[in-house]
């Protein structure tokens, strides 16, 4: 069972998505809230797998800030952005701010039932358009002659690499590849010398990027 937390600040638009979710076997809606920061606070007491937040909130903490604040005290819990921007700025500004996902307001009910199994068992989703937009920056970079040093990462770094991508935790990536936290401290310190990164979103992003969670090319 995935439990979901709603996150919007029009009620009938809550309303909706409950009624949709709670009407498959595998999903049941356990908290609803109209802000970020009531969102935070819901999703600290109620711990759900999935929180499908808003990105656009007027009143209180928007969705983005709300994403960004959530991820740090609870990592576990997988973010599901809602939102009717369809660019690249939102896409990008929601990876770095810990989403798993990111879907289109008006995207088909199948496909948002898609994106939350997906995000809840560990993986990304990005709605065609945007996975499409990524895939045409990659091709140009390349074109360009944009050439980075992925091929310079063993094995065990791109496992590593892959999995802090997926939003696991040192902890959770050491237990997963029986070896040390502090040795996932170390790959994860090299990847960041060899990629010229300072931050786990960019490790994120960059992941996306060479189709590592299923979206490259």
């Amino acid at each position: 069972m995935i439990n979901i937390l709603l996150c919007d600040d029009h009620a009938v638009v809550r309303m909706g998505l409950k009624m949709l979710l709670n009407n498959h076997e595998d999903m049941q809606v356990v908290g609803e809230a109209s802000e970020g920061n009531e969102g935070i606070q819901q999703a600290i007491e109620l711990k759900p797998d999935v929180v499908v937040m808003d990105l656009s909130m007027p009143h209180g903490k928007d969705g983005m800030s709300a994403t960004s604040e959530l991820k740090k005290l609870k990592p576990e819990i997988q973010i599901l952005i809602l939102t009717m921007h369809d660019d690249e700025e939102y896409l990008f500004r929601a990876i770095q701010a810990g989403a798993s996902g990111c879907i289109l307001k008006s995207a088909p009910h199948d496909e948002l039932l898609a994106a939350i199994r997906s995000v809840a068992s560990g993986n990304a989703y990005l709605h065609p358009s945007a996975t499409k937009r990524l895939m045409e920056e990659y091709i140009g970079s390349v074109k360009q002659g944009n050439t980075d040093t992925f091929n310079l990462l063993s094995d065990r770094e791109k496992e590593v690499l892959t999995l802090i991508a997926k939003g696991f935790s040192n902890k959770e990536i050491a237990e997963q590849l029986v070896i040390s936290v502090k040795t996932v401290e170390t790959h994860k310190g090299n990847l960041m010398e060899k990629l010229q990164m300072k931050t786990r979103p960019e490790l994120v992003a960059y992941a996306l990027k060479k189709g590592l969670l299923g979206y490259g090319i």
